[in-house]
């Protein structure tokens, strides 16, 4: 078993400053998750507080059922039975791929016939068959995080965290590596944690997304749950762009601090009364010909083609909405009306 659990988990760094907030986090074995959030949330902390190389504070880190942090317990990251990726694939130049592969082999004191036979088997699973004698230097980019890939999985981790492992690589060579990566470790049921700053990389890869927000977690879902029901202004804006208005509800009915639009109760969701923040997904606008005396007409600024929707800006009484349109796209200096659908109140930010 793989399962990874993280119960109360809290870490400081030095100087007083949190890390992480009261993390409760069990992730199945043979689940793969996706840690996101912006710059200093807290993602790769928690990663690293998984991987040994950070010491909680408080709380605990069980991984297959084994305490590896907390309850006076420290297992140093070499013995947690786990593999690890990094954004740089970091080989030695001085190794031939094989000689890169089987190193952790070598440290384990595997005789070289098994060292020679799992070395084989594991760049045949990342799709390098026979590369064991070639140099790093003259492999592609992909290649090489292949062959860290294939360093990680060689001794059979009990889960493998993946710490921002395929940023530094170009599309389209990006995308077609996020479809091996999730087949090989599909394939070979292994508990995974990513942490990435790609919201698509994240929500096209996971089985669930945790969304981080100072240290804490701010939700954690299906990537289709997330995305159509987010839990807060935070979230919607961080992972679709959602337009955040700051107002207040009153008597049912939101008011725009600087903007005349006013929704009713039946589109606002989680409202409570108060001052906070409404966030309306760029999904959740519909565009039509309008009035230029219309509270929600306006003009359209940039509208940029996309494969399923068009992401369109219209600018309305003096505050941009970016807009998510299916069908045909909105030409620069269109005149029109915005519908919008639903709205996310969050009274807490307030």
């Amino acid at each position: 078993m793989s399962a990874i659990a993280l119960d109360g988990l809290h870490l400081d760094y030095p100087g007083g400053n949190t890390g992480l907030r009261d993390i409760d986090l069990h992730i199945a074995d043979g689940e793969f998750l996706a840690l996101v959030g912006p710059s200093g949330s807290g993602k790769t902390t928690l990663l690293r507080a998984v991987a040994g190389f950070l010491e909680p504070t408080a709380g605990t880190v069980t991984i297959g059922g084994d305490v590896v942090a907390g309850a006076g317990r420290t297992v140093p990251p070499e013995k947690r039975g786990l593999g690890m990726v990094f954004q740089q694939h970091a080989l030695w130049p001085h190794r031939t791929v094989g000689r890169n592969v089987s190193y952790p082999l070598e440290l384990s004191g595997v005789s070289r016939e098994n060292r020679k036979k799992r070395v084989a088997e594991v760049l045949e699973l990342v799709g390098l068959p026979g590369l064991e004698s070639r140099d790093p230097a003259t492999l592609s980019g992909g290649q090489r995080q292949r062959v860290a890939l294939a360093r990680a999985l060689v001794r059979s981790p009990r889960a493998l965290l993946l710490d921002e492992a395929l940023s530094a690589l170009d599309e389209p060579l990006r995308d077609r590596l996020r479809l091996e990566l999730r087949s090989l470790t599909r394939a070979a049921g292994l508990t995974v944690v990513h942490v990435t700053h790609d919201r698509s990389e994240a929500l096209a890869l996971a089985d669930r997304v945790a969304i981080l927000d100072g240290g804490a977690i701010a939700q954690i879902g299906r990537p289709e749950d997330v995305v159509a029901r987010p839990a807060s202004a935070f979230v919607a804006q961080f992972l679709s762009d959602a337009n955040v208005i700051d107002g207040v509800v009153d008597s049912g009915r939101f008011h725009a601090d600087s903007h005349p639009i006013e929704l009713i109760a039946d589109v606002i969701e989680a409202a409570e009364e108060g001052r906070g923040r409404l966030a309306i997904l760029p999904s959740d606008i519909s565009l039509a010909a309008g009035s230029p005396h219309d509270c929600t007409a306006g003009v359209v600024t940039s509208s940029l083609y996309g494969r399923g929707v068009s992401d369109v800006v219209v600018l309305s009484h003096g505050m941009s909405f970016r807009c998510a349109v299916p069908g045909p796209r909105p030409a620069v200096g269109d005149r029109v009306t915005m519908n919008v659908r639903r709205g996310i109140f969050d009274a807490a930010a307030g």
